[in-house]
């Protein structure tokens, strides 16, 4: 099944930053989007994600054009089926790190799995405030929240910047894992060819446009 189709994308700021872009995305698929800084990359992952909208073209969600659903409908979608990983983690300060879980669980209405905090080596570290955890920690932290919500599409913007390269590694397996066993997809953007090139598929960004590599 179709999660994500873009069809002719293309965005400017007060340059043209990428023109005439399609891809698409497939449940248990995973997709990388690679190149310069300045290239566009987090742009397009902002334009895919809903985040942003793209000057031209049409992004379509688990078949839907996304300028066909309502304010409500469009909400409930990104509060449910989307999961955004950045690498700012955005967690909230004043919380421990279960109690960023818990808003997850709250507004996403599944369970904190006890597995994943284990998986992500975090379950020590649940009492704890966000702001007494390495960068590291709070990295991981932010990713077992957008797991928990168990998003059929994640979006990774460097997720592993935070995190040294056994535990990118491992962290990648992760979310590769989770999307067969949740039929979900991801499109990841990294400067990290060789994770990169643990996709299914890897795409380039450059001179404004997007050229499939893998």
């Amino acid at each position: 099944m179709n999660l994500l189709s873009a069809q002719n994308i293309s965005h400017s700021f007060e340059y043209k930053l990428f023109d005439d872009v399609t891809l698409s995305l497939d449940e248990k698929e995973s997709i990388a989007i690679i190149g310069m800084s300045g290239s566009g990359k987090s742009t397009l992952l902002h334009i895919l994600s809903t985040l942003l909208q793209p000057k031209k073209g049409e992004v379509s969600l688990f078949g839907t054009k996304i300028t066909d659903l309502d304010k409500k409908e469009l909400a409930l979608i990104k509060r449910k089926e989307l999961g955004l990983v950045f690498q700012s983690h955005y967690l909230f300060k004043g919380f421990s790190a279960y109690e960023n879980l818990e808003v997850a669980e709250i507004l996403s209405q599944q369970k904190i799995d006890t597995k994943l905090l284990e998986l992500l080596d975090i379950e020590h570290c649940m009492e704890q405030k966000v702001t007494e955890l390495s960068g590291g920690q709070q990295q991981r932290v932010s990713i077992a929240r957008v797991l928990t919500k168990k998003p059929r599409i994640i979006f990774a913007d460097e997720p592993t910047g935070n995190l040294d390269k056994t535990t990118a590694t491992h962290v990648m397996r992760l979310f590769f894992d989770y999307c067969q066993e949740e039929n979900a997809g991801m499109v990841l953007v990294t400067h990290d060819e060789k994770l990169a090139f643990m996709c299914d598929k890897v795409f380039q960004l450059e001179n404004k446009t997007l050229t499939q590599v893998k």
